[in-house]
């Protein structure tokens, strides 16, 4: 695999179409917005998303035609914007070509996972899952990363760890998509309430705490809906989260810890100019544990914090006021 299309260029794409284009492959980026794609061409870097970070002159278009003929596309356009830009990708893409997820999330009006969003827009595509403990700037400098790449198929997951790994970004081949993706979205929301704790000043025991039981709400849910539960005790489940819950370069932890010393969500979100998947993930990712009938009280109260259905002070008085129960899954 020669030919690499890179769907969406905010930091996170930029940085795997930077690493790809490192390891020798042909890279071609949509994005969205026409200055970022005429920056990124003229070797420019990414002002907009990527500051501060030099990067090779890579051939960039905001028309979507301009990733017709890649032998496979890494997609990592927010969640929620996924469905309407595979929709509008399909002209462009050939049947079996090899789609790469790397957004983490959950579409909030139907409750599917991406893998779910692909097969039902572009059923030509093969998925692939793409997810780690991964911050963009990390691999758009070459710092050493390691992800998971989740391909049902062996053979064809390993031309993708190919066409994308190089020495400083490995990708270790896993057949659990739904795990891959299920970490991925759930750490999001996670990350936001370790921020809280960290805003709050409730201490480093309380935020490994929450790591731990919160690594279980993952777990929980993904073996509920099919996944294995060693794969989220791998790269894509507890790596991830380790990583996102344990540093403000999150957007997630980030965004928690704001609210954590008392600023307004709408606020923080007014500020960036980036998504915070984990804001959007939060209520979706209540009503499919629902659905599944899991329970996951660490993010139903970062729901109901965004929601506006509990303060901060009253979601951590639930919580500590929870009955005694056995330790474990």
């Amino acid at each position: 695999m020669q030919k690499v299309g890179i769907l969406g260029a905010g930091a996170w794409g930029t940085a795997l179409a930077a690493t790809a284009a490192k390891a020798g492959r042909d890279v071609q980026i949509w994005a969205r917005e026409e200055e970022v794609a005429e920056a990124l061409s003229k070797g420019e870097g990414n002002p907009v998303f990527l500051a501060g970070v030099e990067l090779p002159a890579m051939p960039a278009s905001s028309d979507l035609s301009h990733l017709a003929g890649c032998e496979a596309i890494l997609s990592v356009v927010p969640a929620q914007h996924a469905r309407a830009t595979f929709e509008a990708l399909a002209p462009h893409i050939q049947p079996g070509v090899p789609v790469l997820l790397c957004s983490k999330g959950i579409e909030k009006s139907s409750l599917s996972l991406m893998t779910d969003v692909l097969h039902e827009t572009l059923p030509q595509a093969t998925p692939a899952v793409l997810s780690g403990p991964s911050f963009a700037a990390d691999v758009a400098r070459g710092l050493p990363t390691a992800v998971t790449l989740a391909c049902a198929d062996k053979a064809l997951g390993q031309k993708l760890m190919t066409a994308v790994g190089r020495n400083t970004f490995r990708p270790y081949w896993s057949n659990d998509l739904i795990g891959a993706e299920v970490g991925g979205a759930v750490k999001n929301v996670l990350a936001i309430a370790c921020g809280i704790v960290e805003g709050l000043e409730l201490g480093k025991s309380a935020h490994a705490a929450l790591i731990s039981r919160g690594f279980a709400e993952m777990t929980r849910l993904a073996v509920g809906m099919g996944a294995q539960a060693q794969t989220l005790a791998g790269l894509c489940g507890l790596g991830d989260l380790v990583l996102t819950c344990s540093s403000t370069q999150s957007r997630n932890m980030s965004f928690g810890k704001a609210l954590g010393e008392g600023q307004k969500a709408e606020d923080i979100l007014a500020a960036r100019n980036s998504v915070t998947e984990g804001v959007a993930t939060a209520p979706a990712l209540v009503e499919l544990a629902a659905r599944e009938g899991v329970t996951m009280p660490i993010c139903l109260a970062v729901h109901e914090i965004l929601a506006g259905e509990k303060n901060v002070d009253e979601a951590i008085t639930a919580l500590l006021n929870r009955p005694f129960t056995q330790e474990g899954l």
